[in-house]
């Protein structure tokens, strides 16, 4: 009975968790490149159940009894969320008609898992990515995200505009006054290893596998719109609909929660009044 009880509280752990992952999909929906998180569920590591038992053997001292094992099946435990997988795919764009929106479009890449990413330096001064190219220009003149945090060139510096009016090129160079400065992009041959950090910046995971400078990677094709964004991946239909599927499955369990607490209280009165 403890073992249903627990199994059932596991379920609706797991549920609630993936709950608060699909409604922080929907509060982002209107956020610009935000990449969907996709829940993933996993059974805790199953029991195998074994039969114990003897077998008696007749011998001439009247028998020998050998201790025998009858493989019954295994059982699952419980459930648990094992992990948010980002979902990157590209997103609609919308055009924008402001200057210091930039829209990244995946062209032809190498890898079916590969993405793009613009690269910005985050508060501690450390290189991140984001796909939200809602950017906007500080009171210095440098290019920025809504959060304050530099977009980068190429070389990794910050980008200093002059004001408002530059032109891009497709090829993400940004034409400012006379001078041409290539926009900092970074390629990620397995873009499932990216890890949210917040405020829509992503780090690489694997420090085994880098992200890469876009430019220097062979068969990468993209294009930078501006007056543009990428809007999120999230859609909203779909979600609203696993939401409700979620809760369904969360409600089941605790019902089943609820009539093993109610058996058990019934066991335990029972028991005393026997005694």
């Amino acid at each position: 009975m403890l073992r249903g009880f627990n199994t059932a509280a596991s379920g609706m752990i797991a549920n609630q968790r993936m709950q608060e992952t699909l409604s922080n999909n929907i509060a982002n929906s209107d956020t610009p490149g935000y990449k969907a998180d996709q829940g993933t569920m996993r059974a805790f590591p199953e029991l195998l159940l074994q039969q114990m038992g003897g077998e008696t053997i007749p011998t001439s001292n009247g028998g020998l009894t050998l201790p025998t094992q009858k493989e019954l099946g295994s059982l699952n435990t419980g459930v648990y969320m094992q992990e948010a997988v980002p979902d990157f795919s590209q997103g609609d764009l919308r055009e924008t008609g402001n200057t210091t929106d930039l829209a990244l479009l995946n062209g032809n890449l190498p890898d079916d898992e590969g993405f793009l990413f613009f690269n910005v330096q985050n508060a501690d001064g450390d290189v991140r990515q984001t796909r939200n190219g809602n950017f906007t220009v500080d009171g210095e003149g440098f290019l920025t995200t809504n959060q304050g945090y530099y977009v980068l060139d190429n070389d990794g510096g910050p980008i200093q505009t002059d004001g408002m009016e530059f032109i891009v090129q497709e090829n993400g160079t940004l034409e400012i006054g006379d001078q041409n400065v290539q926009l900092g992009l970074t390629y990620s041959s397995n873009a499932a290893d990216m890890v949210k950090e917040g405020d829509d910046l992503y780090t690489s995971g694997d420090e085994a596998d880098p992200v890469e400078n876009a430019r220097d990677v062979d068969g990468v094709n993209f294009e930078v719109r501006q007056r543009h964004v990428e809007g999120s991946n999230v859609d909203p239909s779909r979600t609203m609909t696993e939401m409700m599927n979620t809760y369904r499955t969360f409600e089941m369990n605790q019902r089943a929660l609820k009539a093993y607490d109610q058996s058990m209280q019934k066991t335990v009165n029972d028991v005393g009044k026997l005694g």
